[in-house]
Formats: structure tokens, C-alpha cells, sequence
């Protein structure tokens, strides 16, 4: 796939229309859907002395309920394509981790979700996958988590030496994980949690 044949746009999901119209967005342009790669995600280092349920909901608001709108809006058009759902979680929705409980019990619940809608959606004939990663060189620690430069090189060092393979992963090495769950190649499979991480969940 060549970016000539991509489309990008920004959305909230919430409420249930915008996620409807972001759904009509994508059949206006393509006529049809294949995939829905539930790629948004918030989280936050939120020791629990410090949660408040403004901050517990803005990260299940994203995690959890945005998820549930856009596959909601899209099952028709999956239904007519036998497309595919791919929900992108973490090894941490599996894995416990102290200060990160809230973003934990998000990418938790978002695993489950995938369990159950694989079992709801298979009479239909869409797929239902999900991909955990590890800690991926995303930007994601001075952006989604908000920490300072010192902060995150600190977080990465930490991690790359608790991850049996001994570095961080790389976007493309997750990413295509996600191509493949979405594709054809993955026709007879459904419900499964993929966890790409260097090995972090073992240890």
C-alpha cells in the first residue's frame, strides 16, 4: 500500500454520530470497508492516590468506549464485506504494572471486548482480533503519558532491560502484525489477543 491510495482524517468518536459520520467518511471515499483498526488510545501514569473519575473516564472514554461506537457504526458495512475488527491493545491489558492500573484495566477490558465480539460477530462473518504491544518507539511516553524528555529515556532504559530481547519495538514491527490480523491471510482466525513485545508479558 502506497500513501496515493490512503486517506487520513481526525475524529472524535464520541457521541455514536460522530463515529457514524467518520464511518460515512470512509465509504464516501472508498465505497466500501474492510477493516476498522481501533488504533486511538489514551493513557496516563495515575498512581491511584492521585485518580479522580474526570481522569479514570477520559482514559476509558478513549480505550473503551470509542472502540465500541466505531465497531458499532461499522458492523453493517463489515457485514456486507466479512471484514475484519482489529483492536489495539497493550501487554499491559495482561500484564500488572504499579501507577498504570487505570490504563491496564482499559486495554483489559478492550481485550475482553475482543473475546466477546469475535463469539457475537462470527455468525455474521467478521473477524475479531486484537494486537498487544510492548513498549514501541511511538512517542507515546511524552505524548500520550506526558512525560518530560528525562522522564521517558529514563522509562525506556528501564524497559529495555526488563524485555527479553533487550530493546524497545519499532512502529513497523507492530504495525504489521495489525495488516496481517486485517487481511485475508488471517480468514480462520478469530478472538485471539496477538501480544508483540519482546517477550515483555514473560517477564
Amino acid at each position: 500500500m502506497t500513501l496515493e491510495r490512503c486517506s487520513f482524517t481526525v475524529t472524535s468518536l464520541i457521541p455514536s454520530s460522530k463515529a457514524r459520520r467518520t464511518v460515512a467518511k470512509a465509504i464516501e471515499a472508498w465505497g466500501r470497508l474492510d477493516a476498522v483498526i481501533n488504533n486511538a488510545g489514551a493513557g496516563a501514569i495515575l498512581p491511584l492516590e492521585d485518580a479522580t473519575a474526570d481522569r479514570i473516564a477520559d482514559i476509558f472514554a478513549v480505550n473503551v468506549v470509542g472502540p465500541s461506537l466505531l465497531a458499532a457504526a461499522a458492523l453493517p458495512h463489515l457485514r456486507a464485506t466479512r471484514g475484519a475488527i482489529v483492536n489495539v491493545s497493550s501487554t499491559y491489558g495482561h500484564k500488572p504494572a504499579a501507577g498504570l492500573s487505570h490504563y491496564a484495566a482499559s486495554k483489559a477490558a478492550l481485550e475482553h471486548l475482543t473475546r466477546c465480539w469475535a463469539l457475537e460477530l462470527a455468525p455474521l462473518g467478521v473477524r475479531v482480533n486484537a494486537v498487544a504491544a510492548g513498549p514501541t518507539e511511538s512517542g507515546a511516553l511524552t505524548g500520550m503519558m506526558g512525560l518530560s524528555d528525562e522522564q521517558a529515556a529514563a522509562v525506556k532504559e528501564q524497559e529495555r532491560a526488563r524485555i527479553p530481547l533487550g530493546r524497545r519495538g519499532l512502529p513497523d514491527e507492530v504495525a504489521g502484525w495489525i495488516v496481517r490480523l486485517a487481511g485475508p491471510a488471517t480468514q480462520w482466525m478469530t478472538g485471539q489477543i496477538m501480544t508483540v513485545d519482546g517477550g515483555l508479558e514473560l517477564a
